[in-house]
């Protein structure tokens, strides 16, 4: 076809019903040939192998809500099991940023409906072939009336409708996800947090009040830059065209020293957003970061924003401290003071002091960048602390007992998702001190002994 996602109900549905079916068959042929003496572990690779680009090429087809599902998981890759992970890495890698193009046509079709017939004045320069693409848009490059180099946002026609068809389908996607994942990924609550939010991205005008705030608040910053709206409509978002180097050129083949700056201006950034703007970029994978010439961080994409009028809620900071300084006690008190923690309910005895050990320990992996001067993350850290959320012994116990207010699930997987990225970076950070300068709550009393 010509580029155009699947956007009829009946295409879309066969796109998604054909994955499990792909599935069984590769999962068939990998018992045929072990029963017939093959090597087990080559033909699980191979089985992996094959799965990860069936369903990623037909979520890549999809766009729409399918493909942002598939980039929250590209950035949170770093905290999967390598044994489980390296067979789907490129695949996933690929969609952070990637997907197909629509034709020249259509473009100037939407162009045309949304900024007038005469769209050409006012852009009289524009590239037709796309410098991004993604999960229901793409980008290009031109240049406005007045001579502002801009890059120029269009909706994929039928967003919205295979938006709507995406969020029902993605269950099923879940599902053989979890499948595929032998019960690693946590796909069902990702999607619930995503049903949530991405009706928000459809809407540029929304995005273009949201990116001026930060342009706004951001203006002349040593260390961030964000591009200023030059026009906007419902579908076509045009801003400043920036220049610098992809955060994921900079995973991929960049110097340590450059990882280092990323990683800092990365937590520095989503850090002070709620206390700079009263909002919290809520997209951060790598396809909207650069790192300009000049030693700044670049942010392009304000389609999903945590709105945070008041900065940060205190308690994530207070309990942030309470785990550096080892206190499960304190920990507790704050989270139930936030209705966070519910009550035991399983009949101890009368009068017994409550261990909160379990929450300590599925915390502390966490914190550890809170506890020292400066922080090397990495895969093997992310790992463990999602792990230790998710499939430790205290996993079970932690889902019933803690209860997550529904304004923070954003934040906790923009924060998820930013440690997602410093680890793929392998950044050392004085994250310490970011959270001191940032993150109400976090700062000690008196002084701000490493531990």
């Amino acid at each position: 076809m010509s580029g155009e996602p699947p956007r009829g109900a009946v295409r879309r549905s066969l796109k998604v019903a054909s994955l499990p079916l792909g599935l069984a068959g590769r999962t068939a042929f990998g018992l045929a040939r072990r029963l017939a003496g093959g090597a087990e572990e080559a033909i699980r690779a191979e089985i992996e192998e094959r799965t990860a680009k069936q369903l990623f090429a037909v979520i890549g087809e999809l766009k729409g809500g399918a493909q942002k599902f598939a980039q929250v998981l590209s950035v949170m890759e770093s905290g999967l099991p390598e044994k489980l992970v390296r067979p789907y890495r490129s695949a996933l890698t690929s969609l952070q940023e990637a997907g197909p193009a629509l034709p020249a046509r259509i473009v100037h079709g939407v162009l045309a409906e949304q900024l007038g017939r005469d769209w050409r004045e006012k852009l009289p320069e524009f590239a037709d072939r796309p410098v991004a693409t993604a999960s229901i848009g793409q980008v290009h490059r031109g240049r406005w009336h007045d001579g502002t180099e801009v890059a120029v946002k269009i909706q994929h026609p039928g967003a919205a409708d295979a938006l709507a068809s995406d969020l029902g389908h993605l269950n099923r996607i879940g599902w053989i996800l979890d499948r595929v994942a032998g019960g690693e990924v946590n796909a069902r609550e990702i999607l619930a947090e995503l049903r949530e939010r991405m009706t928000e991205e459809l809407d540029y005008r929304q995005e273009a009040e949201s990116q001026t705030a930060f342009a706004d608040a951001f203006d002349g910053d040593p260390d961030f830059v964000v591009p200023r709206v030059v026009a906007g409509t419902g579908r076509v978002l045009v801003s400043e065209w920036l220049e610098g180097v992809q955060a994921s050129a900079v995973m991929d083949d960049g110097s340590q020293d450059d990882r280092d700056r990323l990683g800092l201006l990365l937590a520095r950034f989503l850090l002070a957003g709620p206390q700079r703007v009263g909002l919290l970029h809520a997209d951060p994978h790598p396809g909207n970061f650069r790192l300009t010439g000049d030693g700044r961080l670049g942010v392009l994409d304000f389609g999903a924003v945590a709105r945070l009028p008041d900065g940060f809620p205190s308690w994530i900071g207070q309990v942030m401290r309470a785990c550096v300084e080892k206190d499960p006690d304190r920990m507790a008190e704050v989270m139930r003071d936030a209705g966070m923690l519910k009550e035991d309910r399983s009949g101890g005895a009368a009068g017994r002091r409550e261990d909160f050990g379990w929450l300590l320990g599925s915390f502390e992996p966490m914190s550890r960048p809170l506890a020292t001067e400066e922080f090397t993350f990495g895969r093997e850290w992310m790992r463990e602390v999602m792990g230790r959320a998710t499939f430790a012994q205290d996993a079970e116990l932690i889902r019933a007992r803690l209860r997550m207010p529904p304004e923070h699930a954003l934040v906790q997987r923009v924060w998820l998702s930013e440690l997602g990225m410093l680890s793929q970076l392998g950044a050392r950070v004085p994250y310490r001190a970011e959270a001191i300068a940032w993150l109400p709550g976090f700062a000690p009393a008196v002084s701000d002994v490493a531990e």
